[in-house]
């Protein structure tokens, strides 16, 4: 919601190279140029005041530059700079500076005010307070989209054939920052419309937050060891419950039924083990279970479900600050991760002992997050990369609510399409019954193969390369586990790689030989499972094959992957269009 996220300062930038490459245009076109300059400083201020919370600065600044903007339209719309622009020589590069203008004149007035506006309103905001303020931002918010996508549509109908070298590649630049602007722009309107419900704007809501375990990996990341439920009424939010999925126990028949796909891939372990909701990859499922689950332990139906892991937790201790737990470490941004996933573990050997400390630092953290609010840019810093990896997973139970986070990295959907981008999965979950994906490293490059099929389909090749940083003595038993494995140090993990929507799994390789798999589908996916057993400082290698869903697919694929301690090393090499598809 700043000058620099919306990227206007650059768009202006570009419309001074468009006015350098049309300065035979005359002093009408020079002119524009200087108003141009002197709104690209003031666009940067206004960046800096949005930045720092300063909304009434900010309007003020505003008023500067719409009056600089709509000057250097007022210039280009002169006579004689019309008559230029249907010169041979210079009359495509003015029509293309006359068009720029009048967007960036039309975005002064028809888009930043309203992201000025909303920066009023949510300087209003604070954790525990009402709100209101959001809801009512949220309007303004969708304007100033729209405002961008239009912006973004008449900046790609400009002809690029006739335009000079310069010309032409500014126009380029300012079509490519366009996007970033509608969509973050998106993401504002979104939440503000979603907040305020979340937070009890109207009627209280309960919360069933679970705290992933990424030492013991399941898809989404981590087995659901802590959880707690929150409640908030207004924007006040507190502690009403909490618990560990040890505590929840095991269920005698499924909670909720099952797909058959979900049945074949997972059995019924997910819908009667606790630790166990989020084999599959799907949050919309795990959400669910989890919610019946502790509905029938404790009577509350919750209003949605989160899940969040120790990474992220570490990324809002960034900006909060240390948090000290009573009866261990206090909690910092650079010793979370080890403290919570391993550390732990050798303090304390028993389970009892391990959740308390679990549930103790949840709580701190929660105090400390509504007693000294970490600041609002750093915070949304922190959030919007835990989200960007995964780390932050949303679902509600009204529908509205789930229809604004879709296709978003919060909904946590394995989607049934793809989109222009085919998408492979590779999810992780462990077979040692221990709590070994402490020391888990991984990487993954897919790659699109030249070969053109008759069919329009492609053929992809994914490596998988799993290594272990386990020491091979040393470890309590509460890390070792069930040492499912054999050798206790051993990590066993069962990864199954989904294919593009549509497409198929058509063989796997571990360490350079053929092996069998196991196979299923998942919301229109194929998807092939294998189990690779890493020793302490070992590694080990899979290979897989896939085929595109369909013809004609883009070949710019993407990955999805399980979030992990470590990040993914990661690399996606995409292939030529093929001649049938030009």
């Amino acid at each position: 919601m700043t000058g620099k996220r919306l990227a206007f300062a650059a768009s202006t930038v570009a419309l001074v190279t468009l006015l350098a490459g049309a300065g035979s245009a005359g002093s009408r076109a020079l002119s524009a140029r200087d108003h141009l300059r002197t709104a690209q400083s003031l666009v940067q201020q206004l960046q800096r005041e949005l930045l720092a919370m300063d909304p009434d600065a900010a309007a003020g600044t505003l008023g500067r530059l719409q009056r600089q903007t709509r000057a250097a339209r007022a210039d280009l719309s002169h006579p004689g700079v019309r008559i230029g622009a249907h010169l041979p020589m210079a009359g495509d590069d003015l029509a293309a500076a006359r068009t720029v203008t009048a967007v960036l004149d039309d975005l002064a007035h028809d888009g930043l005010p309203q992201v000025v506006a909303a920066a009023r309103l949510v300087r209003e905001l604070g954790i525990g307070r009402d709100p209101g303020p959001l809801r009512r931002a949220a309007p303004g918010l969708a304007r100033a989209e729209l405002a961008f996508r239009r912006a973004r549509a008449t900046i790609g109908a400009i002809p690029r054939a006739g335009l000079a070298g310069p010309v032409r590649q500014a126009v380029l630049d300012l079509e490519d920052r366009l996007p970033d602007a509608v969509r973050l722009l998106g993401v504002a309107a979104r939440t503000a419309a979603l907040l305020p419900g979340l937070l009890g704007d109207s009627g209280p809501r309960t919360y069933l937050v679970l705290f992933q375990n990424l030492a013991e990996v399941r898809a989404t990341g981590g087995m659901p060891g802590a959880f707690v439920v929150v409640r908030a009424d207004h924007g006040r939010i507190r502690i009403a419950d909490q618990g560990s999925a040890t505590g929840l126990r095991p269920f005698a028949r499924p909670v909720l039924p099952l797909s058959a796909s979900d049945r074949q891939l997972w059995t019924d372990k997910p819908a009667v083990y606790p630790a166990d909701v989020n084999l599959t990859p799907h949050f919309p499922t795990v959400a669910r279970l989890a919610r019946e689950m502790y509905r029938r332990r404790s009577g509350t139906t919750v209003d949605g479900v989160f899940a969040t892991d120790p990474v992220a937790l570490s990324y809002l201790l960034g900006a909060l600050g240390p948090v000290p737990v009573p009866g261990g470490a206090t909690l910092r941004a650079d010793n979370a991760v080890r403290l919570l996933l391993s550390e732990i573990y050798a303090a304390r050997n028993s389970a009892r002992g391990q959740d308390a400390y679990f549930a103790a630092a949840a709580r701190a953290v929660f105090q400390a997050v509504l007693r000294r609010p970490p600041e609002p840019l750093t915070l949304k810093d922190a959030l919007v990369r835990a989200a960007a990896e995964r780390r932050m997973l949303v679902w509600s139970a009204h529908e509205q609510e789930n229809r604004l986070l879709d296709g978003t990295t919060l909904d946590g959907v394995l989607p049934e399409r793809d989109g222009d981008r085919p998408a492979v999965g590779v999810f992780l979950n462990d077979g040692s019954g221990a709590k070994l994906g402490y020391y888990l490293t991984h990487s993954a490059r897919l790659a699109v193969t030249p070969a053109c099929r008759r069919d329009g389909r492609r053929e992809m090749t994914l490596r998988v390369v799993l290594g272990s940083t386990a020491p091979r003595s040393g470890l309590s038993a509460s890390v070792l586990g069930l040492g499912l494995a054999g050798d206790p140090y051993t990590t066993r993990t069962n990864v199954s790689v989904y294919s593009p929507a549509g497409g198929a799994v058509t063989g796997m390789r571990v360490d350079g030989a053929a092996t069998s798999f196991g196979s299923g589908r998942d919301r229109r996916r194929a998807v092939g499972t294998v189990t690779l057993d890493v020793p302490a400082g070992g590694r080990r290698v899979l290979d897989v094959t896939l085929l595109s869903g369909s013809p004609g697919a883009r070949v710019r694929p993407r990955l999805w992957l399980t979030p992990g301690v470590a990040p993914w090393a990661q690399l996606i090499d995409s292939g030529d269009i093929c001649p049938a598809s030009r």
